[in-house]
């Protein structure tokens, strides 16, 4: 008993930095980061003009992560009919995201962070390795609106609108498009 109260109380000293992660309300961590289409993005580039989105994912050219963008690809008509701009991101190099953007026909940036702290600031990175797929909604005032961590690959896109309307991130007007 004495071994199983010391390992929970182990544990509780590990998670305890737990209180530090990135909640809803939250300013969000500025980054500047490569993109797949040749340009750099930074969250200030954004701020007081756009909601962002970032859809975090583990590794390019993996099944579910190869489902999950092609989910966003098929769907950019729907999803850019709204006042937000979005990115998948990963710790991969770039060239990896640039090919892999490439081989599922993505037409919105795959995000690179190979240094890891964007993945870091943002509280997505596991093991030091990869980062984990969660999705972080990010209001154009630079806070931090949902972090949705449970994602389905297969209906990404349409979780990601129905977040949307639930966020209140409105409509791109048919007069102010173009």
């Amino acid at each position: 008993m004495k071994i199983i109260t010391q390992s929970i109380a182990t544990l509780a000293l590990l998670f305890s930095g737990a209180s530090l992660a990135l909640e809803v309300g939250d300013k969000a961590p500025d980054f500047s980061l490569q993109a797949s289409d040749g340009k750099t993005y930074s969250l200030q580039q954004f701020k007081g003009k756009q909601a962002i989105v970032i859809a975090w994912y583990p590794r390019a050219f993996t099944s579910g992560c190869t489902i999950e963008c092609k989910s966003l690809a098929e769907n950019s008509t729907l999803l850019k009919q709204f006042d937000v701009t979005y990115f998948m991101a990963s710790v991969d190099p770039l060239e990896k995201n640039i090919a892999f953007a490439e081989s599922t026909n993505a037409d919105f940036p795959l995000l690179s962070d190979p240094s890891k702290e964007v993945a870091k600031a943002y509280d997505v990175l596991t093991l030091n390795l990869f980062s984990k797929r969660h999705t972080i909604y990010i209001s154009k005032e630079g806070k931090i609106l949902m972090i949705d961590q449970n994602i389905n690959a297969a209906t990404s896109a349409e979780d990601m609108m129905a977040n949307f309307e639930k966020l209140g991130i409105p409509k791109i007007s048919s007069s102010s498009a173009g």
